[in-house]
Order: C-alpha cells, then sequence, then structure tokens
C-alpha cells in the first residue's frame, strides 16, 4: 500500500508539471501584436541611452506585415502531439494491480512497471520544458522587432510618443547636486540631539551591548535584603560546583585521594543539595522578593522575614553539608540525603517567606494577581507539601518509602524550581523585551495544567519496579499530559520574542533567557520520552538520567536565574559588569552543558543497549571512559563560567562607578569662587 501511495504522488506531481507546462506554451504562444499603448508602456523600461538612440533615430520605415510569422501555427500542433503522447503513454501503461501484503514478487513487478511509466513522463515533461523555453525567447525577440518597427515608423511615433520619450529622458538625466539634504550651512545640533558622542579608533572584537536600565528608586532595605540572598546563592554555587568539578576529575582519574571526607558517596549529595537548597532556592528566593512587591505594587509585608529565612535556609545547607561530610544522611534518598532536623531549618524558612509573600499579595494596590505571583505562591506552598511527605515517618516503610521517594525528588524539580522560575520569567521577559507577554490565557492554561499532570509523574522513575503496575501507568500518562503546559509556556514565551529577536544581540541578559526557553522545551520534553517503558529499559540507572538533570537544572534553572540577576542587579545598584566577562561566562556556560550533556547522552544509550544485549557490567564502564572524559572537560568550562559569575556579580554590588566627567565639571565649579573668571 505504502508503495501504490509513493507511485500515485510522483506521478500527480509529474502531471501538475506537464499541465503547468501545457499552461505556459500556451501563453507565450498567444500574444497580441503590440498596439500604441504598448508602445508608450516600454518607454519606462528603457534606458537614458536607448532612449537617445531612438530620438536620434530618422530613418522612419513602415511596417512589413510580410515578415510576420505565425509561430503559433507551429508551436501549437507540437505541443498537443506531446501532450497527447503523454496521454497516450500514460493511458497504455499497465494498470498497477493491488498486490498482497508483503508479496516480494508483485513488489518487485509494480517498481518494474513504475519505473518505465515515470521516465516516460518525466522524458515528455523535459522536451516540453525546453520547448516552452524556446518559445518564450522567440516571443520576446519577435515582440522587440515589433516595438521597434513601430518606434521606428512615423505614423505610428506622434507628438504625444515624442514627449513621453523626451520627458523621460530628463528624468534618467537629473542628477543630485549633492547639497540637496546637507545645503551650505555650516552643520549645528541646535535641539540638542546628539549627546555624548564618542569616536572608536581601534576595531571592536567585541560587540557593544546596550546598557542595563538606569539604577531605580527602591527601598535600599530590600536592596541589602535581595543583595544577601544573591551573593549566598553564589556563593553555593561556585563552592558546590567546585565539589562536581572535582567529582567529574574522579571520573576520568579514581585514585586522586583516598580520604573517606572526599570520596565520591558523600560529595555526591553534598553537590547536588548545595546547588538545589544552597545555589537555586535562595537566588530564586532573592528575586522573588523584588518580583511579588513590584506586581503587586505593594511594598513588602515585612522584611525582617525576609532575614529570618536567609538565615534559616543557609544554616540548613552548613549543617546539612557537614553531616553529609561525616556520613549522616538520611538513607540514601536522592535530593532527600539531608536528615530531618536540618531540613527543617529549610522547611521553616519556606514556611516564613510563604507567609511574607501572601500577606504582600493580599496587601496588593492592583485587582488582579498578576500570573506571576500565581506561580511563585503556589510553588511555596508545594515545597512546604513536598517537605512534609519526604520527611515524615508514617509512609517511610516498604514500596511506600519508593513512592515516596519518585514523589518527593521529581516534586521537587518541577514544582519547586520550575514552577517558581516560570513565574519569574513571566515578570522578567515581558519587562526586559518592553513587550507585554503574548498571551495571559496560556499561562494559566500551562499553570493549571502542570499542577494537574506534574504531580502525577513521580513513580515514571520506577518503571519495571515491584509498585503497582496502574501507578506506572499513570505516571507515563502523566509524563505525556506534561506536553500541554511545556507546549502552551514554551509557544507564550516564543511569541513575545515574536518582533524582537534583533534585542538579542544588542543585550547581554536576553541571550541566557533565550536558551533557558530552548533547555525548557528540550528537557521537559526528553523527560516525556524517558517515560515509555521502552526507552526506560535502555536509558534508566545510565548517565543518559545524568544529562536528563543537567538539561534541566542547569540549562533551564541555572540559565534563566542567570538572566535575571543580570538584569535586576544593575537596577538595584547602578553598577554594571563588564560585557565582555558577562559574554565570557554565557559562552563557556552553554558551550560547558553542552560537552557535558551531549556526549552523557550517547554513552548511556550505548550503555543501555549493551546491557540490554546481555553484555558484563564491566564492559558499560569501560564503554564510558571517552565520555566521561568530555564530562570532565564540560564541567570545567561550566566551572569556570561561574567563576566569571562570581566576579560579575561582585562588580555589580561593590563595584565603582566610573567617574562621569560632565558631574566632575559641576563639581569642580561649585569649588571655585564666584568671582573667578572661567
Amino acid at each position: 500500500m505504502v508503495y501504490i501511495i509513493a507511485a500515485f504522488v510522483s506521478l500527480l506531481s509529474l502531471a501538475f508539471w506537464l499541465l503547468r507546462l501545457s499552461s505556459r506554451l500556451k501563453k507565450e504562444s498567444n500574444f497580441p501584436s503590440p498596439d500604441k499603448s504598448d508602445v508608450e508602456a516600454h518607454i519606462n523600461d528603457f534606458e537614458a541611452g536607448q532612449l537617445k538612440k531612438i530620438l536620434d533615430h530618422k530613418n522612419y520605415r513602415k511596417l512589413n506585415d510580410s515578415d510576420k510569422s505565425d509561430f503559433l501555427t507551429k508551436s501549437l500542433p507540437i505541443a498537443f502531439l506531446i501532450a497527447f503522447t503523454a496521454i497516450e503513454a500514460h493511458a497504455q501503461a499497465p494498470a498497477s494491480t493491488r498486490s498482497p501484503a508483503g508479496s516480494p514478487g508483485m513488489i518487485i513487478m509494480l517498481v518494474l512497471i513504475f519505473i518505465p511509466l515515470v521516465a516516460t513522463v518525466f522524458f515528455i515533461c523535459l522536451k516540453l520544458s525546453r520547448l516552452v523555453r524556446i518559445t518564450h525567447y522567440r516571443r520576446i525577440k519577435q515582440e522587440a522587432r515589433l516595438l521597434a518597427e513601430k518606434l521606428a515608423d512615423a505614423n505610428h511615433m506622434t507628438a504625444a510618443t515624442h514627449e513621453i520619450l523626451l520627458q523621460r529622458k530628463q528624468a534618467l538625466d537629473f542628477k543630485l547636486s549633492n547639497y540637496e539634504l546637507e545645503g551650505h550651512m555650516e552643520a549645528a545640533d541646535r535641539t540638542g540631539l546628539l549627546r555624548n558622542i564618542a569616536e572608536v579608533s581601534s576595531p571592536r572584537f567585541i560587540s557593544s551591548k546596550r546598557s542595563a536600565s538606569p539604577k531605580h528608586n527602591i527601598d535600599p532595605r530590600l536592596v541589602k535584603l535581595i543583595l544577601w540572598y544573591l551573593g549566598t546563592a553564589a556563593f553555593w554555587l561556585v563552592l558546590g560546583t567546585s565539589i562536581g568539578e572535582y567529582m567529574g576529575i574522579k571520573f576520568v582519574s579514581p585514585d586522586v585521594d583516598h580520604v573517606s571526607w572526599l570520596s565520591f558517596g558523600r560529595l555526591r549529595p553534598v553537590h547536588t543539595n548545595m546547588v538545589f537548597w544552597g545555589w537555586s532556592s535562595l537566588a530564586m528566593i532573592g528575586l522573588g522578593y523584588y518580583v511579588v512587591p513590584t506586581v503587586s505594587n505593594t511594598p513588602i509585608a515585612n522584611i525582617k522575614h525576609g532575614y529570618v529565612t536567609l538565615v534559616l535556609m543557609n544554616s540548613a545547607v552548613v549543617a546539612g553539608t557537614l553531616l553529609l561530610l561525616n556520613g549522616i544522611n538520611n538513607g540514601g534518598g536522592e535530593y532527600r540525603e539531608y536528615i530531618w532536623p536540618a531540613m527543617a531549618l529549610f522547611a521553616s524558612g519556606i514556611i516564613t517567606t510563604l507567609y511574607n509573600f501572601i500577606r504582600t499579595v493580599a496587601r496588593r494596590a492592583t485587582k488582579e494577581i498578576y500570573i506571576s505571583n500565581w506561580y511563585i505562591v503556589a510553588a511555596l506552598m508545594f515545597l512546604v507539601v513536598i517537605v512534609l511527605v519526604g520527611y515524615l515517618p508514617w509512609w517511610q516503610n516498604g514500596l511506600g518509602e519508593t513512592v515516596v521517594q519518585g514523589y518527593y525528588m521529581h516534586q521537587a524539580v518541577g514544582m519547586w524550581f520550575m514552577l517558581f522560575n516560570l513565574g519569574l520569567i513571566y515578570y522578567f521577559l515581558p519587562q526586559q523585551l518592553n513587550t507585554p507577554i503574548y498571551s495571559y490565557s496560556l499561562g494559566i492554561l500551562a499553570f493549571w495544567t502542570q499542577i494537574l499532570f506534574y504531580t502525577t509523574i513521580g513513580s515514571h522513575h520506577f518503571i519495571f519496579s515491584a509498585i503497582p503496575w496502574w501507578l506506572q501507568t499513570v505516571a507515563i500518562v502523566g509524563s505525556m499530559g506534561m506536553l500541554i503546559p511545556v507546549f502552551s509556556g514554551t509557544t507564550n514565551f516564543l511569541m513575545t520574542f515574536r518582533g524582537n529577536f534583533y534585542k538579542i544581540a544588542r543585550t547581554y541578559t536576553l541571550p541566557f533567557y533565550l536558551v533557558g526557553i530552548i533547555f525548557y522545551f528540550i528537557g521537559s520534553t526528553q523527560g516525556t520520552a524517558e517515560a515509555f517503558r521502552d526507552t526506560n529499559l535502555i536509558w534508566h540507572f545510565t548517565d543518559f538520567a545524568v544529562a536528563h538533570s543537567h538539561i534541566t537544572m542547569y540549562g533551564i534553572i541555572a540559565f534563566l536565574l542567570w538572566g535575571f540577576i543580570y538584569t535586576l542587579v544593575p537596577r538595584l545598584t547602578g553598577h554594571e559588569p563588564r560585557q565582555s566577562l558577562v559574554g565570557a561566562h554565557f559562552w563557556l556556560a552553554l558551550i560547558g552543558i553542552l560537552f557535558y550533556t551531549i556526549p552523557l547522552m550517547i554513552g548511556g544509550t550505548l550503555k543501555g543497549m549493551s546491557w540490554m544485549a546481555g553484555k558484563p557490567f564491566i564492559d558499560g564502564v569501560m564503554l564510558m571512559a571517552p565520555y566521561w572524559l568530555w564530562r570532565a572537560i564540560g564541567g570545567s568550562l561550566m566551572w569556570t563560567s561561574h567563576l566569571f559569575f562570581a566576579w560579575n556579580l561582585y562588580v555589580m554590588i561593590a563595584g565603582r562607578t566610573e567617574p562621569d566627567i560632565r558631574e566632575e565639571i559641576i563639581s569642580q565649579m561649585d569649588h571655585l569662587p564666584v568671582e573667578t573668571n572661567l
């Protein structure tokens, strides 16, 4: 059936081509003789030199009709003959009958019939195409000869036509004097349009970007609080990824040390929890303390509560890290390694922030609750639920612990980090583009469908495990349903970019936004693909899962947070980082994440296939050696980019502002005596 459809489509395409060629041939063959209006219409097509030759031509002669040849009588019979040949060939072609499914002999026979039939029609089309070109060329030559004779004929060259020729030649001979726009007066800026003119004599190796918005008038106490959040977050980012960098080196050189505190089993949870609860969470809440009151058009309810949360969350990360390094953990639950006293500090800080934000939203000066606050407050609510479900002991036995682990692990990523960052981007992206969000309705659709589907997908990490089969199926269906919020959100963000993509080259913040949006689509869709049972058999327990987790937490969360920070901090402090260093941060991070994830996805797929083929486990370890080297290289680039980010953040917070010579002049004048002659 597939072959018959392919043959039919091919023949139909050739038939359309044949019909089009026949139509063109008819059009080229049937053209009227040019009259006076045609002659005058062609005058505008001539150049000045050609018009001069026509006007200088004095030897007008009569039009000789005896030289006319009716090309139509010659070409049409040929066209009809060829078309008839094509029809006859098509009619005489053996009719193909439906072949039994899977019959190789009938398929071969149909192919043998189809090939000469298509070749014949194609040959006819080629011949007809050549005839059309010849006809077109002859028509142009004949039309040009007839027009030339009419222009040279005194009976056709009327006074009006001659006047038109003269006017057209005069128009073509017109030249500018080069003073139409500037005049002869000396250039002077009398309206103050030109300001801060600077000449660049040396070549620019780094393109100049637009500066950030001027410093905003914000409560200095709130500014200080936000900067404390972002500063501590950057500290945990550098420290946490330094540990991750060391772990990546251990994949290539596993015997680099023999210290228990530096063993992979202890460092891995230190790395993940530090970047989760230290870097990402603190940065998100710090940015939330700006967005929530801004879109509510009201001051934050209580700034002191912000410092309480800051102390509690940092204390949780410090305590949890020390406990993990000493081998004290929560029994191996991924991202749940902190024991409950440490996580209780973190949860207390989250509850304090939730209370503070709800009070702020309740005092809003706007009628509606902007969508950013929907996402941010919901993320805080879900995190409280996630921590309670993950740490309350009543269902932590047997398979219940496995189900809870799947819920906790996935909800922490999707309903805390992702939901909060989506709330931030719904404020920062339209504000940075100076364009309203494309569709408020798509944002609401994505909000509710994410809550509906994401809360059911945790068990897709345990496909083919001992948990109930129906629960695994629910997780797979929920993973497919996640395409709705992902497609809705991605469409909303990219359509907001519509008409503004040119701004990406003019700013150092929008590239972070765009990369985060692209990874949001790729990483989330990849998660859906991993949930199916067939793909889970290959990718689960391989390095593919490591690549996926870094695409989501690094490609989406980290890139978006960096874009938000580079957008906000210059408005709070009035200090901007060097654009070249921001560019170094961006490209090192982007190239690093690509070097990190792509080899791991390839190697993870090959490893899973080798397991499916029944090969020994050690073969998979040896297979991954070169891919782990690329992992170390990519991780090194990512870690280096974090050093650039930390320095840029320091410059934005504590950097010195370059003195303005204009302000310096005014300041010096204020110190001069009044009687001083300037």
